[in-house]
Parts: structure tokens; C-alpha cells; sequence
């Protein structure tokens, strides 16, 4: 029989070698001895996988936000920001801070108040609300246009480099609601300073003869992917999200807008 040479280094040692790795082999790691288990809960490893300014981004969240992260570990820290993002305002935009679980990359959320949406000013086409599941205090509910335009724009110097970008419309309908089931929308993604990217056209709300495109999220809402980008160095100015139909007359209503949601691809 081999020795177990788990048992013959310290549990320090195998917490900085797990360092080198990623979450998610080391989450795999607990189950290979009760040592690796043990070392695989240090800080040393999981302040390595926080991104180095997450210190700075969370001091733009609320005081409470704030208190709770001060009195977690690294180790804490690192799950809550997968489970629980927090939500960033700090004057100029409002949007939504996380972890990617299983690389520890950076995923935000640009709340609706983010958006550039068409007519979102005019109370007779779109009015603010608050929803108690959403976790922004306000979103777009649409009460009725008949050309649609929703964007969204984020620097991608904030984001994790050399990582696959793929955005998401984060939505929801009314009671009553038309109009998206007899006319698909445009949806695209572009790099600022990049190629033009590709339109996907898709029924936000379709009828049982349609594909469906959207899926159902953990949280209650609706997602739809607009489009995805790789943010080589972080230096490629912005990344530019949008919803648009303007192509006729038809009227819709019940669109319900959180967000458009920036999380890295899903690569397993």
C-alpha cells in the first residue's frame, strides 16, 4: 500500500498548493481526505480567488451591506458574493455585484434605473415600480409603445480580463400583456471599438407553435441571452447591450424590466 502523503504535509502547505487551482477544483478537493477538507476552507485560498479591488466595489453598497462584509472571512465572503450580490450605487449607476461560483470572475447586473430605455420618462408608456422580488428598489413596468428600445452600457475595464462575457435580459410580464407574441424582438451585443457583433431575433413571450428562448431563473425571473463578448484586456472601451423592435405598429404592454444581467459563460 502508498503511503498517504496527506497525512506527512502540513495542512498549510496543501492550502497554498490549492491556491494555485480554481474554486471549483478545489471544492473537488474535499473529498479526496479530511485534511484536504480542513485546508481547503482557508483563507489563503479564497482571498486569493477574490477579485483585488472586490474591497473597493463593495464600499459603494448600503452601511448594513458593508457591516455584514466586515465581519466575514475571506472564505465568507467569497460564497456570500456567489449566493447574495450585492447592490452598488454609488450616484452615477445602480447595478448588482457578484461572483461567478465556479471561476471567481465578477458578474454585474445593470439595474433598469441603468438602462437607456426609450419613453421610460413618459408615464402614459412606462411606469417605475417597486417589486418586493426584485433586488433593486425600482422597476420598468411597460404600459404601452409601439417601437421598443432598451439599452444598456458597461465599461469593460470593471469586468474580469481574458473571460467570455454573456449577457441577459432580466424580465418578467404583467397582467394584462400583448404584443410580444406576434412580433419578435432584435437583440444584440457589441464591443465599442469592435465588430458589430450578431442580432439574435426572438419571441420574448412566445406562443406554443414558437421555440422558446427565454428560461426561468432561481429567482423568480425570466432571462433571455442578448448576446455575448470576450473581454481580452479590459481596455476595449464598452461593451453595448440592446433590445429594440421599431419595425412596426403593433402595440405591446406587460413588459416588466429588472435588468440586463453580465455574468461570465458558463464553460463546463
Amino acid at each position: 500500500m502508498k503511503p498517504d502523503i496527506t497525512n506527512k504535509l502540513p495542512e498549510e502547505c496543501i492550502s497554498y498548493i490549492l491556491s494555485f487551482t480554481s474554486p471549483i477544483d478545489v471544492c473537488r478537493s474535499k473529498l479526496v481526505s479530511p485534511v484536504f477538507r480542513s485546508a481547503a476552507d482557508s483563507d489563503t485560498i479564497w482571498g486569493k480567488f477574490l477579485p483585488p479591488d472586490c474591497y473597493d466595489i463593495i464600499s459603494n453598497s448600503s452601511s448594513s451591506s458593508n457591516q455584514l462584509v466586515a465581519s466575514m472571512s475571506k472564505t465568507q465572503l467569497y460564497f456570500h458574493l456567489c449566493n447574495n450580490p450585492v447592490v452598488i450605487d454609488n450616484g452615477t449607476m445602480v447595478n448588482s455585484f457578484g461572483l461567478d461560483k465556479a471561476t471567481g470572475k465578477k458578474c454585474y447586473m445593470l439595474a433598469a434605473r441603468r438602462l437607456s430605455i426609450a419613453w421610460s420618462n413618459t408615464p402614459n408608456y412606462w411606469r417605475w415600480r417597486h417589486l418586493p422580488e426584485s433586488r433593486f428598489s425600482e422597476v420598468a413596468e411597460l404600459r404601452q409603445v409601439w417601437w421598443l428600445d432598451v439599452k444598456g452600457t458597461i465599461e469593460t475595464k470593471i469586468l474580469s480580463p481574458k473571460t467570455t462575457y454573456v449577457a441577459y435580459l432580466v424580465y418578467k410580464f404583467a397582467t394584462p400583456r400583448y404584443g410580444f407574441e406576434k412580433k419578435p424582438v432584435d437583440l444584440h451585443v457589441e464591443l465599442e471599438q469592435s465588430d458589430a457583433g450578431r442580432t439574435f431575433r426572438v419571441f420574448l413571450d412566445p406562443s406554443e407553435n414558437i421555440p422558446q428562448f427565454s428560461r426561468e431563473r432561481g429567482d423568480g425571473w425570466m432571462e433571455v441571452k442578448l448576446g455575448e463578448f470576450f473581454n481580452e484586456h479590459g481596455d476595449d472601451g464598452k461593451a453595448i447591450c440592446s433590445l429594440r423592435e421599431v419595425d412596426n405598429y403593433i402595440p405591446k404592454k406587460g413588459l416588466i424590466v429588472e435588468g440586463i444581467d453580465i455574468r461570465p459563460k458558463d464553460i463546463r
